[in-house]
């Protein structure tokens, strides 16, 4: 027999006894984020592929909460292999709980970073089944610049603001600014309207239509007179277009200079003071006014990130929650999109107050921010969202008074109810 000479002789007992490479896991995260959310997920995906050798896609859908929610549940119904990791809005763990991952064991050991009531919101029944990246609080977005012109003071009530958009509106109108309105919101019928309205009524002192200890609430006279209030700027303050608006729809009127007021989360912010920005430095916010002898209310946001039971990388899936969700990409998504971190750590971070002042001026902000009542009506919340704003809708598009229609909500809530959420 021939011998080999040494070095072939080494070079093949390096192949046979070298360990073959692992295999790259290709896994998919679904997400409908808003602005540059898209984007800088990609980014941080990116670190991800670079740091794990495995392989993520991210499956983009509209950013319609209610749409989103609607395909979740579908892909989750038919025991969908095709998505590894969703993207969830705070209000959805009770009604897919049962389909996601516990993650209390895998994330033992990083959630004590987080804030805990956040933290108790992604928990059902002792089961964590997502694990936050952002947390979200609606503030008033308004045109510093254009009150200063007219020596107008910030609105800290929903007359106040009604009072000084028609001021700056009548008198730029007049010198000849056609398209310019005075207050954008997200008056589309979708959970976005569930969030103003919830604003308008609890801050008017309505109540917050489901209660904790389970009542409806919703048919009163408060409530009807916040309703009326918002039906009134419709054409007004307000272009008709409104009742079509979500969050981008919004942010564009604004973000073209064609507003004086904006309700939005505070991905806008950092979008509005952009570098080609027509706005970039011209506009301030402020927490969203109060009723009628109430106070300022912002509904409770916030997005986490949920492994799919039907995964088949559970492991790897739960691996890249975790990265996201680390104080490092909380860190490196908060500077790039104003999104509000939910490490209270990263609150105090001198990177992020100085590039992103905002962020520790809405801490209060989203420590004072009201839940919606998923936690009461649990399953059957989406339908009773779904009731809500389209009494909503009906009544500031002028399709029945609002004291007739909450008063038919309160019925098919009632009916809803049954023998208890």
């Amino acid at each position: 027999m021939k011998c080999l000479a040494p070095a072939v002789f080494a070079f093949v007992t390096s192949l046979l006894l070298a360990t073959p490479p692992a295999c790259a896991i290709e896994l998919s995260i679904v997400s409908g984020d808003t602005g540059n959310g898209i984007k800088v997920l990609r980014e941080i995906l990116d670190r991800y592929e670079k740091k794990s050798g495995n392989k993520v896609d991210i499956v983009v859908i509209p950013p319609s909460t209610t749409d989103q929610f609607g395909q979740y549940r579908l892909w989750l119904a038919a025991g969908s292999s095709d998505i590894d990791v969703y993207q969830t809005d705070v209000i959805w763990a009770p009604q897919l709980a049962s389909q996601l991952v516990d993650l209390t064991e895998a994330t033992r050991d990083v959630v004590g970073a987080h804030f805990p009531s956040i933290i108790q919101s992604q928990t059902v029944n002792g089961r964590l089944v997502a694990l936050p990246i952002f947390t979200d609080a609606p503030a008033l977005y308004y045109r510093e610049d254009l009150l200063d012109k007219y020596h107008a003071k910030v609105p800290t009530t929903w007359k106040e603001l009604q009072d000084t958009a028609k001021l700056v509106l009548d008198k730029e109108r007049a010198a000849g600014n056609r398209d310019l309105w005075g207050y954008v919101f997200q008056g589309n019928a979708y959970e976005g309207l569930t969030c103003n309205a919830l604003e308008w009524v609890m801050s008017n002192g309505g109540g917050g239509i489901i209660e904790p200890d389970g009542r409806i609430s919703i048919d009163n006279p408060k409530a009807t007179a916040a309703l009326d209030r918002v039906k009134g700027w419709i054409g007004t303050i307000a272009p008709p277009g409104v009742l079509a608006y979500q969050e981008e729809e919004a942010r564009g009127v604004w973000q073209t200079g064609n507003a004086v007021f904006m309700r939005n989360w505070p991905y806008a912010y950092a979008l509005g003071n952009s570098e080609n920005s027509p706005i970039k430095g011209k506009f301030d916010v402020a927490p969203l006014p109060a009723g009628d002898g109430g106070h300022p209310v912002a509904t409770l946001g916030g997005w986490n990130l949920a492994v799919s039971k039907y995964s088949k990388h559970p492991n790897a899936a739960i691996d890249l929650v975790k990265f996201i969700a680390s104080p490092e990409m909380q860190k490196y998504r908060t500077l790039k999109t104003s999104n509000l971190p939910t490490i209270a750590a990263l609150y105090d971070d001198p990177d992020i107050a100085r590039q992103q002042p905002i962020v520790p001026r809405w801490k209060p902000i989203f420590l004072n921010a009201q839940p919606r009542p998923s936690a009461t009506a649990r399953i059957k919340y989406n339908e009773a969202s779904s009731q809500f704003w389209t009494a909503v809708h009906n009544t500031i598009s002028g399709n029945g008074t609002a004291a007739d229609n909450l008063a038919e909500l309160e019925a098919r809530l009632t009916r809803l109810k049954g023998k208890g959420w």
